[in-house]
């Protein structure tokens, strides 16, 4: 394989700090793995070699690339003794494409021993793990942890399930919000805090629950303690952190703490784990937080054999305690690093590379880099402003099912979105165009959401429904100061219930008010039964109040039920609605059931985070609005450039056809297109 300067001095480094800095698509993983497989060759000892990644499929991924390579390299070195023998019987000399294993006629003893009888079978000693399975085996190692002390992750989900039903907690997904709160902020609990490692840590995991979209409701009815969100957040992991003593559990994202705890005050264990790992490769290096940067400084020394790899343009996860800063600090914290930038991006085409760098060039925050593309030009990258969300998800689906009837299969085609939420309409839009597609993150259900359960039972009554459980969801959205007692039947009767209030006459007018609001309701379209619900009933009132009283902004509440609007608009009755609902929750469950199926062959549906590190074909990053990207909870000058730097990697996911989209109106209020674009010249 022919490598490029740059790649070769990554791969010749020997000893000392290096700081590999690896725009997009510039063959990162290829220099970690052939940097193994030099120091392998070199006679390292495989053991004493640790790879360090994020997540545990990425470390998986790069052991199977790594030991690809090998089985390439031991069948090319079988052929070429093969050739050798033929050589010798013939009395033909060796050449030069003829090598020895490792590059010498005869290793030696020590590295022998080391290597094994292939580079295979060396490779499969090469300790690849994340950070939290690293620093478990040393944990497991000094205190002799047995494995059911680790808390599971089905644990951990039924422990914040409780809180959440315990709280009266309203969300709009619960599968997802307990999700975002295992991943994101316990990562980086508030006992973090008292270490003094990760500064902020409730500013930290508030903005977990900003990046997921997320907001404090709680269920109708009930009236909870007046605390802010971080008291909220503080009592959830206060629960978390008794419940695990009170089991005897440990917390994966403990053993973070511990680990550094372990290290300060036994130099002894430290110096043994210093001896074992000599040489450490970190992939993805711009996503470490500085408690794992801590300690793997203590690992990595005396001689400092810290190869990272990362690119600072690419930090997305300041909510976890990630920061470019980090990186962009590493030279002052190990002297004499050598630097190199792989600077050829080999995925995309010109056009692509040119429009990302004029957007991330606009960052103060990061390393100068020059990137230039290797391939050739293509063509032009695609903005496109739409009327409404509608009419763009439409043009995107249509536009995604030409690409696959001009030969393109549906897994080379990738949507990508801010937030999940965002999400919802081009998946009901792909079941109707009949595209499969598949999920890289939970979507929330909308129709699950409170307010459409609300909204559902008005118009179930109104076609019909005596059920009480419909009843006892609107008989006070708004306030008609009914009573549950007035409902002391399983079918309703509105006979029986002005029978109840008989001797309140204003009671009874509210109830006769009620019946004729259902009546008007009747004959009405979906859209312009909610509407009627939202105006003239009052219901947006009640989601005015309602937001008030929990201390949020009512918008909020009003984008849900403006998603719902648009969604009614698109059948003729309740029923075709009602029936459009129950398809999407089964088409929902059924991508949950196969999101792991990475086989077929499916458009990918992805949040800008999620799809960090994946490469595409056809790339199309929609609403690119002003409020959506950057998000509308992103004030200080540090969200925005991070904010720019998750757009510039959803610009850097496409390798052939990147388009971008954004419209004039959302819910029929204007909006502004995203600055973003105007930076990348589009």
């Amino acid at each position: 394989m022919d490598f490029n300067q740059a790649q070769m001095t990554a791969l010749e480094h020997r000893n000392g700090p290096m700081m590999v800095l690896a725009g997009p698509g510039s063959g990162k993983t290829t220099v970690i793995t052939h940097r193994i497989k030099r120091l392998l060759e070199a006679g390292v000892d495989p053991s004493g070699i640790l790879v360090i990644t994020f997540t545990k499929a990425a470390a998986t991924e790069m052991k199977e690339r790594f030991l690809r390579l090998a089985r390439e390299e031991d069948e090319k070195r079988k052929q070429a003794e093969q050739g050798a023998k033929c050589a010798q019987r013939t009395g033909g000399s060796r050449t030069g494409a003829e090598k020895p294993f490792f590059g010498t006629a005869d290793p030696g003893p020590r590295r022998r021993e080391a290597c094994g009888t292939s580079l295979e079978a060396a490779g499969s000693r090469v300790s690849f793990g994340t950070f939290h399975s690293v620093f478990y085996h040393i944990l497991k190692w000094a205190y002799r942890f047995p494995a059911g002390n680790v808390i599971s992750g089905e644990e951990k989900r039924q422990y914040f399930k409780k809180f959440l039903d315990e709280s009266e907690m309203e969300v709009e997904d619960e599968a997802e919000f307990i999700s975002s709160i295992i991943n994101d902020v316990m990562a980086e609990g508030f006992e973090i805090a008292e270490y003094k490692l990760l500064p902020d840590t409730a500013a930290n995991a508030m903005s977990s629950v900003a990046a997921a979209d997320y907001t404090l409701t709680f269920r109708p009815g009930y009236e909870p303690e007046e605390e802010s969100a971080e008291e909220w957040f503080k009592k959830l992991y206060d629960g978390y952190d008794e419940m695990l003593k009170t089991t005897g559990k440990i917390d994966f994202d403990d053993m973070l703490v511990m680990c550094h705890e372990l290290f300060t005050e036994r130099k002894d264990i430290l110096a043994a784990w210093q001896k074992k790992f000599k040489y450490i490769l970190v992939d993805e290096f711009q996503d470490i937080n500085l408690l794992q940067y801590q300690v793997v400084r203590m690992l990595a020394l005396p001689e400092n054999n810290l190869f990272i790899v990362g690119d600072d343009d690419q930090s997305i996860y300041r909510f976890r305690g990630a920061k470019p800063e980090i990186m962009l600090g590493f030279e002052k914290n190990f002297p004499g690093t050598k630097r190199v930038l792989l600077g050829t991006n080999y995925r995309s085409t010109k056009e692509i590379v040119e429009t990302s760098l004029r957007l991330i060039e606009h960052n103060k925050v990061r390393f100068e880099k020059k990137l230039e593309p290797f391939r050739g030009s293509g063509r032009p990258v695609d903005f496109r402003v739409f009327d409404n969300p509608g009419h763009e998800m439409d043009t995107v689906a249509q536009s995604i099912r030409a690409y696959h009837d001009a030969g393109y299969q549906w897994s080379e085609i990738a949507v990508l979105f801010r937030t999940g939420a965002n999400s919802g309409l081009m998946a009901e839009r792909l079941m109707g165009y009949n595209i499969p597609f598949k999920l890289r993150d939970v979507i929330p259900n909308l129709y699950s959401h409170w307010i459409a359960k609300d909204l559902f039972a008005y118009m179930e009554i109104a076609a019909g429904s005596r059920k009480r459980s419909d009843f006892y969801r609107i008989m006070n959205r708004p306030n008609r100061y009914f009573s549950r007692d007035a409902f002391d039947t399983p079918i309703v009767s509105f006979d029986r219930l002005k029978s109840f209030y008989q001797d309140r006459d204003w009671m009874e007018e509210r109830i006769c008010d009620l019946e004729a609001d259902l009546r008007a309701m009747a004959s009405l379209k979906p859209v312009a039964a909610v509407n009627y619900i939202r105006k003239a009933i009052g219901y947006d009132d009640y989601l005015r109040s309602y937001a008030e009283f929990r201390r949020m902004k009512p918008e909020e509440l009003f984008e849900t039920a403006d998603k719902l609007a648009e969604s009614a608009a698109e059948f003729a009755t309740f029923v075709e609605w009602k029936e459009h609902a129950a398809r999407y929750e089964e088409e929902l469950k059924k991508q949950n059931q196969e999101e792991r199926e990475e086989t077929k062959d499916r458009v990918t549906l992805s949040t800008m985070h999620s799809a960090k590190g994946l490469e595409y074909p056809v790339v199309f990053v929609v609403d690119a609005n002003e409020g959506i990207v950057p998000h509308h909870k992103a004030g200080l000058p540090a969200d925005i450039e991070e904010e720019r730097r998750l757009f510039y990697v959803a610009l850097t996911r496409a390798k052939d056809r990147l388009h971008v989209a954004a419209v004039k109106e959302r819910y029929h209020r204007k909006t502004d297109v995203s600055r973003f674009v105007e930076e990348a010249g589009l």
